[in-house]
């Protein structure tokens, strides 16, 4: 019995490992994708993107989270958008060159770039 306590406990904590590197990659892309939605939604509505995160209406208690795990700025004809923390650390994120289509982020922190070898085929 104690051998397969040991055991089982050797497993967890073997599992574990992966489980903080895989929520931040889960939490961090929510994260970021209701931050885009909630901004792009805001110009979208009132015709240019807010001055800060605060000027966002009609958000919801999950969004509040998101939000507060991104920094943003308004930049000339868009905004930068960083992502500072998924579920406990910073994830390391890519997406598709399709993804930042009609988007108005102009520049993103350098863990978050195109995914150029999706991109190139």
């Amino acid at each position: 019995m104690k051998y397969l306590m040991s055991v089982l406990v050797l497993i967890i904590l073997l599992t574990g490992c992966d489980f903080k590197k895989e929520a931040d990659q889960k939490f961090g892309d929510q994260h970021f994708k209701t931050a885009i939605s909630l901004i792009e939604l805001h110009k979208t509505r009132f015709g240019e993107y807010p001055s800060n995160l605060s000027e966002l209406m009609f958000i919801g208690d999950w969004d509040q989270i998101a939000l507060q795990s991104v920094q943003y700025s308004k930049v000339e004809d868009g905004y930068a958008l960083t992502l500072r923390r998924g579920w406990v650390g910073k994830p390391e994120l890519h997406y598709p060159a399709d993804f930042w289509q009609g988007l108005g982020i102009k520049g993103a922190d350098n863990l978050i770039q195109p995914d150029t070898k999706a991109s190139a085929d």
